[in-house]
């Protein structure tokens, strides 16, 4: 058992291979004909193993940083078997993703590094942005702690339409302005409730536009400096949500919203629907800001606190269902 085991349980720990059966049929079944056949890892298979990568969607400077890594370790160690392969791999690409850092939440069923802990939700329209909302506000409700939700995106009536349907669903309060409102003002107004009830997590919806990266960094930035007005320190989790299905166009989104506000932890979602789970690596490789959590299914219970070496075990040990 891993440690995605002993905080979650072998429930968890099924739909987590469930949720990625598909990318494990595309990447793994790459990387078992790069190397079929060999008996040593050589150049070739070096070659194989790097298009198999790339195939996989998790990127060329990804893909290049790994098969290096590969090369300097079977230098070193003179002869390596490509039985020895899947380990290293599984090595080298668990160290391409980045740990949680000590002092963030980990899990839901933790104690609060700060109460209340005020999580902003930033990404574009269509990623599951409303559902992640809802799916983090019904697992951390089922832990125990009272959840507050704020509809900030006041640009589409759809969207605090949705997020109202959710926080019904999960049975937490919301709180809304009409259409058009200034989505600061939104959040601060969350952020004040959410401190004179005592709220354990504070969860901030916000506008899923592009547009220029200047009008979204000054919104963005806005919308942080009224929270802090209330709460110093908050919000203490910038969370970027990424549809896992688009591949490397979730890559140009994370560059967009990582130049307009300083995002602390991402949200992979529709990973149960994609052969492209390999962009997981890229985008954790690329920006170094650890992934929180992952969507592998429809379910609320489908929003997994994400594990590393559990991730990797997943892609590699998967039997077909």
């Amino acid at each position: 058992m891993g440690l995605f085991d002993k905080i979650f349980g072998k429930k968890e720990k099924e739909s987590l291979d469930q949720g990625l059966q598909k990318t494990k049929e595309g990447f793994f079944s790459k990387i078992t004909k790069a190397i079929a056949g060999k008996s040593t890892v050589d150049e070739e298979v070096l070659d194989n193993l790097e298009e198999a990568l790339v195939g996989s969607d998790v990127g060329i400077d990804t893909t290049i940083k790994i098969i290096d890594r590969i090369e300097a370790r079977v230098a070193k160690d003179k002869y390596i078997g490509t039985g020895e392969l899947n380990r290293l791999l599984q090595e080298e690409i668990a160290a391409i993703l980045v740990d949680t850092p000590a002092q963030s939440l980990k899990s839901f069923a933790e104690p609060l590094p700060q109460k209340p802990y005020v999580i902003m939700v930033v990404g574009v329209n269509g990623v599951g942005k409303t559902t992640t909302i809802g799916k983090l506000a019904y697992n951390f409700k089922q832990a125990g702690k009272s959840v507050l939700l704020g509809a900030a995106d006041t640009f589409r009536a759809a969207a605090v339409d949705q997020l109202t349907i959710w926080s019904d669903r999960v049975g937490v309060p919301i709180v809304k302005k009409e259409m058009g409102s200034d989505p600061a003002a939104v959040a601060f107004d969350t952020v004040n409730s959410g401190v004179a009830k005592g709220a354990d997590v504070i969860i901030i919806d916000t506008a899923g536009r592009l547009h220029t990266k200047t009008h979204l960094m000054d919104e963005l930035t806005k919308i942080k400096r009224v929270i802090q007005k209330v709460i110093p320190d908050a919000p203490h989790e910038v969370m970027l949500v990424l549809d896992g299905s688009t591949g490397q166009n979730a890559l140009e989104q994370a560059r967009h919203f990582t130049a307009a506000t300083e995002v602390n932890a991402l949200t992979i979602t529709k990973l149960d629907g994609t052969a492209k789970g390999g962009v997981v690596l890229a985008i954790a490789n690329q920006f170094k800001i650890p992934v929180k959590f992952i969507g592998v299914g429809e379910k609320m219970e489908d929003l997994l606190v994400f594990d590393k070496h559990e991730f990797v075990d997943s892609l590699f040990s998967l039997e077909k269902t």
